[in-house]
């Protein structure tokens, strides 16, 4: 899609500068159209799913650091949380580990999320491998805005 120029300053604004914005503007309406292929799903729970145009959807990324050069045991957990905000349902969450030492005790985890609502998830990540780890998680958070 082309870019329309800027005006000048103190330039008059004449038919064929705004037959440019009106063509940018219809360029750029049929690119995010209401087409059943530009839309996004999400399962809302008791709510059903939620259809909307996929500009219109919320997605969230963050990280979130669990743990940092800890000590840890087998089978031991360790809780974390991570908050947003303006959900109208709770959102579809993925939730990766990241072992930023690349360490074994930080290699071996599960990512098992506890709760999630309209705005916080949280989780647990438990360590198959003792030793010493630094462990994150990438979050990300697909759902409706409220």
């Amino acid at each position: 899609m082309a870019k329309v120029p800027l005006p000048e300053r103190g330039q008059p604004i004449d038919v064929t500068y705004i037959y440019e914005l009106a063509k940018a503007v219809n360029d750029l309406s049929s690119q995010v159209s209401s087409t059943t292929f530009k839309t996004t799903t999400v399962s809302a729970g008791t709510a059903g799913n939620q259809n909307v145009k996929t500009s219109e959807a919320k997605f969230v990324g963050g990280y979130k650091e669990v743990t940092t050069k800890t000590d840890v045991g087998v089978a031991q957990e360790v809780k974390f949380d991570f908050s947003y905000s303006d959900f109208k349902y709770a959102p579809i969450i993925t939730a990766t580990p990241i072992n930023v030492d690349g360490t074994a005790a930080g290699q071996n985890v599960t990512v098992t999320l506890t709760s999630v609502t309209s705005t916080r998830v949280d989780g647990v990540v438990r360590f198959n491998t003792a030793g010493t780890a630094t462990v994150g998680v990438n979050i990300i958070a697909i759902g409706i805005p409220n």
